[in-house]
């Protein structure tokens, strides 16, 4: 299958896409210091540099988008059509490194959440910031 753009306007719009600071980060981050949260964010010294560190209440927060992390039954986690051998290996290989780096957070101690991007929809985001904010503080 052909691709629809060429191949500099491919590149721009793949370097477009952040690794940190996304808008559901930011929403999450936001929600979370405006209950009394402190957190380090982004922090490189665990494993899969987490969105959202807390470390007195020993929790760890991770915001994933359901395209690049496979979130499963969504419908937003579709494989793109072109170039499916490649996207396959770079999907399902972020979603195996997910699961590597929450059980040996889960080792160290850490108690691991991950919020995925479709649960911070405009219908849904009020219930999952609450339900967040009590999972964090709960076991505190």
């Amino acid at each position: 299958m052909v691709d629809k753009v060429s191949k500099e306007v491919r590149s721009y719009n793949m370097s477009r896409i952040r690794s940190k600071d996304t808008k559901p980060e930011i929403l999450v981050r936001s929600y979370l210091f405006s209950r009394g949260l402190r957190f380090r964010k982004n922090d490189k010294r665990y494993p899969g540099s987490p969105d959202i560190v807390l470390p007195k209440y020993k929790t760890i927060v991770f915001v994933h988008g359901c395209f690049w992390h496979l979130h499963e039954g969504c419908k937003y986690a579709v494989i793109p059509k072109s170039n499916v051998e490649f996207w396959e290996k770079k999907l399902y290989g972020n979603r195996e490194r997910d699961e590597r780096n929450q059980k040996e957070l889960e080792e160290l101690g850490w108690k691991v959440i991950t919020v995925w991007e479709c649960e911070l929809k405009k219908d849904k985001v009020e219930q999952t910031l609450d339900d967040l904010y009590t999972q964090i503080i709960s076991r505190y």
